[in-house]
């Protein structure tokens, strides 16, 4: 079935809190990295790998594509793939994020025609590494870019946004799992043990 929607997983960051590289971090035996790709496999027509260390990725067999706007964070990361994307929506996702939950994501990927940005929302908070993207967000987000702002949220008051709010989410994962991720060895060893 013609979905029309790239997934990129993001795995620009410097992990300096982590003291290595966390998409190789294992979660039980497995890399990250390869944890979130079989999440997420199969969701949309086209998955790509945002990085800056394509070596690293190679045996992944995925399209990389290294940042566009070098050190400007997860927003230049989202930037990078809405622009190399074949489709006009992009369902991204980080690197770090072991409980991706697949019904959520396929609910999400349901609503992207009702909004630039599809955005689930947990505590008040949106999770802006758990979203769709439209491809109505480049030149917002460009601008943002060239501005030197580089929070991610900072351009959503130029685009339509749908919340997924807490009661939608709590359908498929009652507990947020799905937006956890792994910043340190403390929090693995937490959430593994």
């Amino acid at each position: 079935m013609e979905q029309n929607l790239t997934v990129a997983i993001q795995a620009g960051g410097k992990s300096s809190r982590m003291g290595t590289d966390k998409s190789f971090v294992l979660y039980n035996g497995r890399p990250l990295i390869e944890v979130v790709r079989e999440a997420v496999a199969g969701l949309g027509d086209e998955l790509i790998l945002i990085t800056n260390k394509p070596d690293a990725y190679a045996h992944l067999g995925l399209p990389m594509f290294a940042d566009l706007y070098p050190d400007t964070g997860p927003l230049g990361g989202i930037y990078t793939a809405l622009h190399h994307a074949a489709h006009p929506h992009v369902l991204t996702v980080a690197c770090d994020m072991p409980w991706l939950n697949r019904p959520l994501l396929a609910y999400m990927a349901g609503l992207r025609q009702t909004a630039d940005v599809i955005v689930p929302r947990w505590d008040k908070f949106p999770e802006p590494l758990h979203a769709i993207y439209s491809q109505g967000c480049l030149e917002p987000i460009r601008e943002k870019l060239d501005a030197q702002v580089f929070k991610i949220t900072a351009f959503y008051g130029r685009v339509s946004i749908r919340f997924v709010e807490r009661a939608e989410i709590e359908q498929y994962d009652p507990d947020g799992r799905s937006f956890v991720n792994v910043n340190t060895p403390d929090e693995l060893s937490a959430l593994v043990g």
